[in-house]
């Protein structure tokens, strides 16, 4: 049986990928190396207590030695990329872990890589030819957009916060891997996920905890800023198709076709709960608008007709039907 590396996998997007794809992959092991940071959370795999084909590893992809001795342990012949820190305020606050993180970590996971899979620069040792490493990294590399316009693959990168920043750079590390070495990489950019599991920090679990808690759901200067959303499990497909069928050296661009500002994301939850949850007054009077936070970019939004056209790839929820079905699960959580 094969053994891949997923990093980062009891974070969110890494948690619902990695039961989504032992099941879809019945011919593969998974290995999640994460080091459970605030935004890990071991709970978030729990349903895979018992299966033997999944092991966890506590650690940190900046420690060498341990990705060394795993790759021995384990024979890995993919990595799908998954560990950073992800939170926009706080790389505001605190830069360097995410560059550690981001750049340092990367690099760390790429070179290791390359050394057990490559004899030297187009060269795979035996067995490994087919080998894989995919990036999953995001649309904020991109800069902001205006009005119109979409990212595409080919949008010049712009990142305007220490955290895409250092995604960024981690972007350009895998891309010069596949140049220099001929490594086997593919990168993905998604655009904003929501869904089960998600940090308690995120916009849409704020809104849904802040509000069932009867506290002011805060709202960034005049809630116009606009974001592409991508139901978590829909990216999960996304990931799976890119790492078994993406053409090497290539990124696609995940996106769920759904912009929504965060005004509206705010009042669709209010009224969600006030149907499903109600209680004496709407949730909407506790919207409340809050100083703006520095460097905000206005809008995001992914063109994603090459993994649609070239993969085959397709997003099954609307962020109508993708909310609902978050909203459930926090619920259940919070109560």
């Amino acid at each position: 049986m094969d053994s891949i590396l997923v990093t980062g996998g009891a974070g969110f997007i890494g948690s619902n990928f990695i039961p989504f794809f032992l099941d879809k992959n019945e011919g593969f092991k998974v290995v999640n190396l994460d080091l459970l940071t605030y935004a890990g959370d071991i709970f978030n795999l729990s349903e895979l207590e018992n299966n033997d084909r999944y092991i966890f590893v506590e650690g940190d992809i900046c420690d060498r030695s341990l990705v060394d001795k795993l790759f021995k342990e384990y024979n890995f012949v993919g990595v799908i990329h998954f560990a950073a820190e992800s939170h926009v305020d706080n790389s505001i606050k605190n830069p360097d872990a995410f560059v550690k993180t981001n750049v340092f970590g990367t690099f760390n996971l790429l070179d290791v890589t390359k050394n057990y899979w490559m004899e030297s620069p187009n060269v795979f040792k035996e067995g490994y030819n087919n080998s894989k490493f995919l990036h999953v990294s995001t649309d904020e590399v991109y800069g902001t957009l205006g009005e119109t316009g979409l990212f595409t693959e080919e949008t010049p990168y712009a990142p305007n916060s220490p955290y895409s920043a250092s995604k960024a750079s981690s972007d350009f590390m895998v891309r010069s891997y596949f140049h220099t070495y001929g490594m086997n990489v593919v990168t993905t950019n998604c655009s904003n996920n929501y869904g089960p599991k998600q940090h308690d920090e995120k916009l849409i679990p704020t809104i849904i905890r802040k509000a069932i808690s009867g506290e002011n759901i805060p709202i960034y200067g005049n809630g116009k800023n606009i974001r592409d959303w991508l139901f978590v499990l829909d990216h999960c497909t996304g990931i799976d198709i890119a790492f078994k069928e993406g053409k090497i050296g290539e990124t696609y661009n995940i996106g769920g076709k759904n912009e929504r500002n965060n005004l509206y994301i705010a009042n669709t939850i209010c009224e969600i709960l006030d149907e499903e949850y109600p209680k004496e007054k709407s949730y909407k009077e506790q919207i409340s608008f809050v100083t703006d936070r520095p460097g905000h970019d206005f809008r995001y939004a992914i063109d994603a007709s090459k993994i649609e056209n070239e993969l085959g790839w397709r997003a099954k929820e609307n962020f109508e039907s993708g909310i609902r079905k978050t909203i459930q699960w926090y619920l259940k959580k919070y109560q």
